[in-house]
């Protein structure tokens, strides 16, 4: 059975695998591992050591303690914080996308939304 803590950083290897646009595949060969490995962490099937942590975090560009952000103290509950952005992959592939334009481009765009929601 899944312990929720390792379903947690699990799923926060995936998000930051994806918003810094890396495969299972380039992750696991920048780790050492199979990609294979990497779908286990990243479902929870397996716990990740923490020297293993230690080169995932390197290899996404995070401190370690990126990955229990998150966690509830009371008996170690994983459960994402309200309005987590990291809950939705549309959220992710749109913060992905944004952070790719040009920055002049994106100062205007993220000019032109918060005028939008003002608006709303």
């Amino acid at each position: 059975m899944k312990h929720p803590v390792d379903a947690h950083v699990g799923k926060r290897i995936r998000h930051r695998r994806w918003m810094v646009g890396m495969t299972q595949q380039q992750l696991a060969d920048k780790v050492g591992i199979k990609f294979q490995q990497i779908q286990k962490y990243e479902t929870g099937m397996n716990r990740v050591s923490a020297s293993r942590l230690w080169d995932i975090a390197e290899a996404l560009g995070v401190a370690i303690s990126f990955f229990f952000e998150g966690l509830s103290g009371e008996g170690a509950t994983a459960q994402a914080p309200a309005g987590d952005i990291l809950a939705d992959k549309e959220a992710l592939e749109l913060v992905r996308s944004y952070y790719s334009i040009p920055e002049a481009q994106r100062r205007r765009l993220f000019d032109l939304a918060r005028v939008l929601s003002d608006a709303a």
